[in-house]
C-alpha cells in the first residue's frame, strides 16, 4: 500500500480534530500549524472531507472545522477512501476481473488476503483509538510483530 501525502495529511488532521472538545471549531490555520501541514494544501483536503461528510464547517470570524460525527464512528479507512479511493487495488481492476491463469491463478487470493488484512486494521481503528493512544488489540499486536521483525533484520545485518 502506498499512501499519498494528501491522505496522510488528512488522517493527521482528522486525528487532531478528534482531540477537540465537542462543538468547538478549529480554524484551518490552527489545524495546519498543529500538524505541520501546508495550509493551502489543507484547505483542499478539508473540502474533500466535507464533501464526504467527514467534517463539517462553519464560515465567519468564529468559523472553522469539526468532525461531522463522533471520532469513534470514523475509521482511518473512511478517511483514506475519501482522499485516495479504494484501499487496495491492482491496476484499478476488480479482483474478480484480473486476467490470471495457470501458475498465477492463486495470485488473486494473495491480493484478497492483502485487502482483508488492510481492512482489519484500517476499518477497525477509529480516530478516537489513535487520538487516545489506545489501539485495538489486534492492531497493537501486528505493530509489535512488525517491530520484532525489524529488530531481527537489524541483528541479521550486523
Amino acid at each position: 500500500m502506498r499512501m499519498s501525502a494528501k491522505a496522510e495529511y488528512a488522517v493527521r488532521a482528522m486525528i487532531q480534530l478528534a482531540t477537540v472538545e465537542d462543538g468547538c471549531l478549529v480554524k484551518t490555520d490552527d489545524l495546519a500549524k498543529a500538524q505541520g501541514i501546508p495550509a493551502q494544501f489543507l484547505v483542499d483536503i478539508l473540502s474533500d472531507l466535507r464533501t464526504d461528510r467527514l467534517v463539517r464547517s462553519h464560515r465567519g470570524r468564529d468559523g472553522g472545522y469539526a468532525l461531522a460525527r463522533p471520532a469513534a464512528d470514523i475509521s482511518i479507512a473512511d478517511v483514506l477512501r475519501c482522499i485516495d479511493g479504494p484501499l487496495a487495488s491492482v491496476r484499478d481492476i476488480g479482483l474478480g476481473d484480473l486476467p490470471y491463469s495457470g501458475p498465477t491463478a492463486s495470485l488473486t487470493d494473495v491480493w484478497r488476503a492483502l485487502r482483508a488484512s488492510m481492512r482489519s486494521v484500517l476499518e477497525e481503528t477509529s480516530l478516537a483509538h489513535v487520538a487516545a493512544g489506545s489501539l485495538p488489540e489486534h492492531v497493537g499486536s501486528l505493530a509489535r510483530v512488525y517491530l520484532d521483525q525489524e529488530s531481527d533484520r537489524g541483528h541479521a545485518a550486523n
